[in-house]
C-alpha cells in the first residue's frame, strides 16, 4: 500500500515539474507564431476584428508560442463563415449568429497551410455586432481540438526546419555577400533550440558572420573615436571616447589597435589632468555569452525598422 502511496505522490510531481517546464518554455527553444486576422474574412465587423486577434494570441501565449512583435514567418490565422442568423423570439429580440470559426497554421511567407481545425460557435446579442463578437468569445485556447491543432502545426514548422536548414543557411550566405550581416544573424538565430540539428548547424554558420560584424563595429568605432580625440584632447572627451571603445569586443580584429589607442588617451589625461584615467574593455566572452550575442543582435534587427514590408500569403487556405 506505501509503495502505490508513493507512486502516486511521484506521478504528481512529476506532471506538476513537466507542466511548470512546458509553460516556463525559454524563448531559444520557442517556435513563434504571429497572429494575422485578414482583411477579407467575409462580413466581419470592424469591432469584431480585434476580438479574434486576440483570441488568436491567447491561443499562441496558452501554447507557448507567443514571440516578439516583429514579423514572423509562421502565422496562425481564421476565417470565419456565419452559418445561421436568427431574431430571437423575446422582447425586445436579440440577433443570434451561428458562426463556423476554422483556424489555420501555416507559413506565411510561402504560402504554405500546415495544420486547420474548425469550431462551431453561436453568440446572442442586442445587434448583429454584438451578436458576433458573443460568438468569437466562446473560443477557448484549451480546447481540446484547438490544442491538438497547435501541436500539429508545431509538428509541421519543425519538419519545415528539418527540410529546408541548408537553404536556410545559404539565404543567410546570400544576405553575408551583400554585408547584410544583422539580417543574417537574425534569420540564422530564428531557428529554435528544439529543432536541434538545424539549430547546431545555423550556430556553427554564424561565427564566421558575427567575426565579421564586429570586426566591422571595431573599426567604425575606432575611426570615430580617433577622429573625435584628435579634434579636442580633454579629459571630458576622454571619458566620452572610453565608453565608446568599452563596447568594441575582444574578438574584434582591430582591438589591438583599440587597446593601443586606450594607453594612448590615458598618458594623455595623466599628462593634461594628472589624474589616472581606466576604461574596463570587455574581456573574452563565453560560449554561452558568445550565443547571447547572436541573439541580441537578430532581436535588434527582428525588432528595428523593415526596409520591406512582408504581405502574409494564404491563397487557396480557404
Amino acid at each position: 500500500m506505501k509503495k502505490i502511496i508513493l507512486i502516486y505522490i511521484f506521478s504528481i510531481c512529476y506532471s506538476f515539474t513537466f507542466a511548470q517546464n512546458d509553460k516556463g518554455v525559454n524563448d531559444e527553444s520557442r517556435i513563434v507564431l504571429a497572429t494575422f486576422v485578414p482583411q477579407q474574412i467575409d462580413k466581419m465587423p470592424d469591432a469584431a476584428r480585434s476580438i479574434l486577434a486576440n483570441k488568436l494570441s491567447q491561443i499562441v501565449t496558452q501554447n507557448g508560442m507567443g514571440g516578439a512583435a516583429s514579423i514572423e514567418r509562421f502565422i496562425i490565422t481564421a476565417n470565419v463563415n456565419v452559418i445561421s442568423k436568427d431574431l430571437t423570439p423575446t422582447a425586445p429580440p436579440m440577433t443570434a449568429f451561428g458562426l463556423e470559426v476554422t483556424l489555420y497554421i501555416g507559413d506565411g511567407i510561402e504560402g504554405t497551410k500546415f495544420s486547420s481545425t474548425s469550431i462551431s460557435l453561436k453568440g446572442v446579442g442586442e445587434n448583429e455586432t454584438k451578436a458576433y463578437i458573443s460568438a468569437l468569445k466562446n473560443i477557448s485556447p484549451t480546447n481540446p481540438s484547438v490544442q491538438s491543432f497547435v501541436e500539429n502545426g508545431k509538428s509541421k514548422i519543425i519538419e519545415y526546419y528539418n527540410a529546408k536548414c541548408d537553404f536556410i543557411i545559404k539565404e543567410a550566405q546570400t544576405l553575408v555577400s551583400q554585408n547584410n550581416y544583422e539580417e543574417a544573424i537574425y534569420k540564422l538565430t530564428s531557428v529554435p533550440t528544439v529543432c536541434k540539428g538545424c539549430y547546431d548547424k545555423c550556430m556553427d554558420a554564424i561565427a564566421p558572420i558575427y567575426q565579421k560584424q564586429i570586426d566591422r563595429e571595431c573599426k567604425s568605432k575606432l575611426a570615430e573615436v580617433n577622429n573625435y580625440w584628435a579634434a579636442n584632447q580633454t579629459a571630458e572627451v576622454a571619458y566620452q571616447v572610453g565608453e565608446i571603445l568599452a563596447t568594441v569586443d575582444p574578438s574584434s580584429s582591430c582591438f589591438g589597435e583599440v587597446k593601443a589607442l586606450t594607453n594612448k588617451i590615458a598618458a594623455r589625461v595623466k599628462e593634461i589632468d594628472a589624474r589616472e584615467w581606466k576604461y574596463t574593455l570587455k574581456q573574452q566572452a563565453q560560449e554561452s555569452e558568445r550565443i547571447k550575442a547572436y541573439r541580441d543582435i537578430g532581436v535588434a534587427y527582428g525588432n528595428g525598422p523593415k526596409a520591406t514590408v512582408v504581405k502574409y500569403n494564404i491563397r487557396g487556405w480557404w
